[in-house]
């Protein structure tokens, strides 16, 4: 199936590694253009080395108010274009409400929500008919998951903004789109599966719920960000889209 990426051009926050980097690369592999984007400088010039001439690197924080422009400058002068992007931030911290102070939500707010609204601002204003937002959430939009307290908090606000902001720009040909992992087998989740006192029944025990029975891979939820970020999926926007063996409980 032809996904019509060839040539197009996209901003990808958080690809140094995980859920972002695999999707990056599913998307210059169906032949799109890429600017990825991290804190650290290094890590962005390896993950950009390593997806090859189309991708660029960027080093910036997705809690910098200047990030925005930035990253869509970027795409523009290396590519001569801007087609969407795909706002993905590393999880905040691990912990129950008594762990979290509020620093902790504070620096997670300024990262995870506001900078993603900050970047799907921006690209409202830049982007024409056929242009696509996506967001990686997670499956805590629907379910609140344990000793992740944060995430529970804001990532359900944030789906609420992008199906707000789904409604604003239909009418202008502009797509809004989330994608919520399961359990992918990424450094997160291993972090995350580590910090029981055994970890690979703490796997196994998360397995056995899913009914697929494993981890999803990395580049099966990067397929699946590629084609709701592709114009093979003109006619989807306002989605939630769990990518998660089927562990969510709802329809």
């Amino acid at each position: 199936m032809d996904l019509g990426l060839k040539d197009r051009v996209y901003v990808v926050t958080g690809a140094t590694r995980g859920l972002g980097n695999a999707s990056a690369r599913e998307l210059v592999a169906d032949g799109a253009k890429v600017v990825v984007s991290g804190r650290d400088e290094k890590s962005v010039a390896e993950a950009a080395a390593a997806l090859g001439p189309n991708a660029v690197g960027v080093a910036v924080d997705n809690a910098d108010p200047d990030a925005p422009a930035v990253l869509i400058r970027a795409a523009r002068e290396h590519f001569g274009r801007f087609n969407g992007v795909l706002v993905s931030v590393g999880g905040p911290p691990a912990g129950f409400v008594a762990d979290n102070t509020d620093e902790h939500w504070q620096a997670a707010f300024e990262s995870v929500f506001l900078g993603a609204v900050r970047l799907a601002r921006a690209a409202s204003a830049e982007l024409e008919a056929g242009g696509v937002i996506g967001f990686v959430l997670s499956g805590s939009v629907y379910e609140p998951i344990p000793g992740l307290t944060i995430s529970n908090g804001l990532r359900p606000g944030l789906a609420g903004f992008a199906k707000s902001l789904s409604d604003e720009l239909g009418p202008r040909g502009i797509r809004v789109v989330g994608v919520l992992p399961g359990r992918i087998d990424t450094d997160r989740v291993r972090e995350l599966d580590g910090l029981s006192a055994d970890p690979e029944a703490t796997r196994a025990a998360s397995e056995s719920r899913i009914p697929l029975r494993r981890y999803g891979a990395p580049e099966e939820f990067g397929r699946v960000a590629a084609f709701l970020l592709s114009p093979a999926a003109s006619y989807l926007t306002g989605v939630m889209v769990p990518v998660d063996g089927g562990a969510r409980h709802g329809f």
